[in-house]
């Protein structure tokens, strides 16, 4: 089974791990972004709180992991996504550049995708159901 981690589910499985049996895992670009930024720069906000609570080495590990994506992680190629993305926008004008990269992973990779609560409460499952993708809810540790 495909899954696209959000942001924050993503820097969940880089520091701590949420791997499931039988689950091959992704991210979009703009997620990817995020987290990076949140490790590096911090902000306070529930993206960097996690690199926060972390001693010193462990947050420079933690911070290097960010930026060099592992292998294990999926990243579908912009090629592939951007025309989706186009398709979608047309049907969902409204739509960020976000969440319109996570729509058109979700279909370019037939994937749920997990969102973290904060991310679940947002536009993008409304655009998920009406487009007939699968998403859930996953709720870091």
């Amino acid at each position: 089974m495909n899954v696209v981690l959000d942001d924050r589910l993503l820097i969940e499985e880089l520091l701590v791990g949420i791997r499931r049996p039988d689950v091959q895992l992704h991210t979009t670009a703009y997620w990817y972004y995020r987290a990076c930024r949140a490790a590096v720069l911090g902000a306070g906000g529930h993206l960097s709180g996690p690199f926060r609570e972390l001693r010193s080495l462990d947050q420079q590990r933690a911070i290097g992991a960010m930026l060099q994506l592992p292998e294990r992680i999926g990243l579908p190629s912009t090629r592939q996504l951007v025309p989706l993305m186009v398709e979608i926008v047309e049907r969902h004008p409204k739509l960020n550049l976000l969440n319109l990269e996570a729509v058109a992973a979700a279909r370019v990779l037939a994937a749920t995708i997990w969102l973290s609560p904060e991310a679940a409460s947002g536009a993008l499952p409304a655009v998920l159901d009406v487009e007939l993708l699968a998403w859930e809810v996953v709720t870091p540790t």
